[in-house]
C-alpha cells in the first residue's frame, strides 16, 4: 500500500499535469462526505481565486429570484439549478459549493469537479470536535448527516450515475488549508482562460428550459450575482471570524420592509448585514457611535414586531471590541 507521502506526491502529479494541458475551465465544483470539511475547502478556494462562491443558502435564493412564487418540483430541482448557474457562468467564474455539485454541471465543458473525502473515523473526530459531542453520541450524529445527504442526493438527481471527478483529496493526508492551495495550483489559470461562452450556456439553458416546461415553469433571468462589498471594515473582520469558525454567512441576503405609505409602496426597510443559514439567524452590527444606534434599535424592534418568526441578534459596539480584544486582530 502506497505510504500517505507517495498518494500525495502521485496527486501533485496528476495537479502539474492539469495546469500545464490546455484545459479550459469556468466553473469549479467541490462536494464531499459530510464533516470531511468540504464547505471549509470550498469558501477557502473561493476566496483564493477570488471566484464567487455558490452556497445552499445563496443558490436557494437565486432560484427564489429567479423563478417567484413559483413551487419547483423535486423532479425539476436539477433543472432548474443548471439553467440558473449557466447563465450566471457567462459572466461570473464560480465556485459551486453543493453537495451533488458535480451532477448539476454533467453538461456544461469548462469545469473542474473536485471531491473531498475523509475516513470514518476522521469524519467522526470532526463531528466529536465541532458539536462537542461525546464519541457514541458523535457517530448517532453522523449516521443522521449521511442519510440526509443520502435523501437529498436521491430528492435531486435520482438515481444519477456515479459522477467522474477531475480530482479527489483524501483530508486524512491533506487538511483543509493545504487542500485550498492544492486546488488553487489546479485552478489558478480557470480565470485567465475565459468564462463559460455564451453559445454553451445557450445550448445548456435550452436543454433546460425543455425539462422545466413540462412542468410549466420558465426562468426569468432576473437573478445575478451579488459580490459582497461590505460598508464597514468591521463587517468584513467579522465575516473572518465566521470562517474560522467554518460558520457559513450571506451578505445582506435580504431586505425587510418596515413602513408603508397608503400606496402599500414601501417606505423604510432594514437589511441586516449577514444571514448564517446553518443557525437560522439574521446578524446586526451595531459598531458605530452610540448616539446613531437608537435609530437601529428601533428598526430591529419593528422587525421583530413585524416578522415575529426572523430570528436576529445585534452585535452592540463593546460585543464587536470584546472579540477584536480576544483574538488579537487590529480594529478598524
Amino acid at each position: 500500500m502506497a505510504s500517505p507521502r507517495n498518494v500525495a506526491q502521485l496527486r501533485l502529479l496528476s495537479l502539474v499535469t492539469l495546469v500545464n494541458c490546455k484545459y479550459w475551465m469556468a466553473l469549479l465544483t467541490i462536494s464531499g462526505e459530510p464533516a470531511s470539511r468540504w464547505e471549509e475547502v470550498a469558501h477557502g478556494a473561493a476566496q483564493m481565486l477570488g471566484f464567487d462562491l455558490v452556497t445552499e443558502s445563496r443558490l436557494r435564493q437565486w432560484l427564489n429570484e429567479e423563478f417567484g412564487e413559483t413551487a419547483i418540483p423535486e423532479q425539476a430541482w436539477r433543472a432548474a439549478a443548471a439553467s440558473l448557474l449557466a447563465r450566471l457562468a457567462t459572466s461570473h467564474h464560480l465556485v459551486i459549493g453543493l453537495d451533488g455539485a458535480e451532477h448539476l454541471t454533467r453538461s456544461m465543458p469548462l469545469v473542474l469537479r473536485v471531491r473531498i473525502t475523509a475516513s470514518n473515523a476522521m469524519r467522526l473526530g470532526n463531528v466529536m470536535l465541532d458539536e462537542r459531542m461525546e464519541k457514541q453520541e458523535a457517530a448517532a450524529q453522523l449516521a443522521v448527516l449521511d442519510a440526509e445527504a443520502k435523501r437529498k442526493r436521491k430528492q435531486r438527481f435520482g438515481r444519477a450515475s456515479a459522477a467522474d471527478f477531475d480530482l479527489t483529496i483524501n483530508t486524512a493526508y491533506i487538511d483543509p488549508p493545504h487542500a485550498v492551495e492544492v486546488i488553487g495550483a489546479a485552478a489558478r489559470r480557470l480565470s485567465e482562460q475565459g468564462l463559460l461562452s455564451a453559445a454553451a450556456a445557450s445550448e445548456i439553458q435550452f436543454d433546460m428550459r425543455l425539462r422545466l416546461a413540462r412542468h410549466g415553469i420558465a426562468p426569468a433571468g432576473v437573478a445575478h450575482v451579488k459580490r459582497n462589498v461590505f460598508g464597514h471594515p468591521s463587517e468584513e473582520m467579522f465575516s473572518h471570524l465566521l470562517d474560522f469558525y467554518r460558520i457559513q454567512w450571506d451578505y445582506e441576503p435580504r431586505s425587510f420592509p418596515l413602513q408603508w405609505d397608503k400606496d402599500g409602496n414601501v417606505t423604510e426597510a432594514f437589511t441586516p448585514d449577514f444571514y448564517l443559514p446553518d443557525l437560522d439567524l439574521y446578524v446586526e452590527l451595531t459598531t458605530m457611535k452610540q448616539s446613531l444606534v437608537t435609530k437601529k434599535n428601533r428598526k430591529v424592534k419593528l422587525l421583530r414586531a413585524i416578522y415575529p418568526h426572523i430570528n436576529i441578534q445585534v452585535f452592540y459596539q463593546k460585543d464587536y471590541q470584546d472579540l477584536v480584544f480576544k483574538y488579537g486582530w487590529k480594529a478598524s
